[in-house]
């Protein structure tokens, strides 16, 4: 078995995609535009599971059950936060401890929480 795609349920696929491309710099795919109902955010590598945001009619109502965390390659996790917040997230919970290690947990633009953890 392979994941073919990771799949996040949303209001407004288009506008969520453009924000996790800019989380993971992975562009939407040439077929998807503004007010479909699916779109497609790819990979740079066609091994990884592609990030799919489908338009549902219900708000998000509880926490997830299922979350990404990432680990910045070219940044700190610091200054990922910031990114990510000047980006439009927002912080849910700040578990970085004085020693440095630690992870943040962030919302994206719906509420889809999300975990920063420090770089290795």
């Amino acid at each position: 078995m392979r994941v073919q795609h990771i799949t996040v349920d949303c209001a407004s696929p288009y506008e969520l995609a453009s924000f996790w491309s800019v989380v993971t710099g992975w562009p939407i795919s040439a077929e998807d535009s503004p007010g479909d109902d699916e779109v497609l955010l790819e990979p740079p590598d066609p091994a990884m599971a592609e990030l799919l945001f489908i338009r549902v009619p219900e708000p998000k109502a509880v926490k997830n059950r299922v979350h990404l965390d990432l680990v910045p390659t070219e940044r700190t996790r610091d200054e990922e936060v910031d990114r990510l917040t000047a980006a439009g997230a927002s912080v849910v919970a700040d578990q970085r401890t004085p020693e440095g290690r630690g992870w943040v947990v962030l919302a994206d633009p719906e509420g889809n929480e999300f975990c920063v953890e420090k770089e290795r």
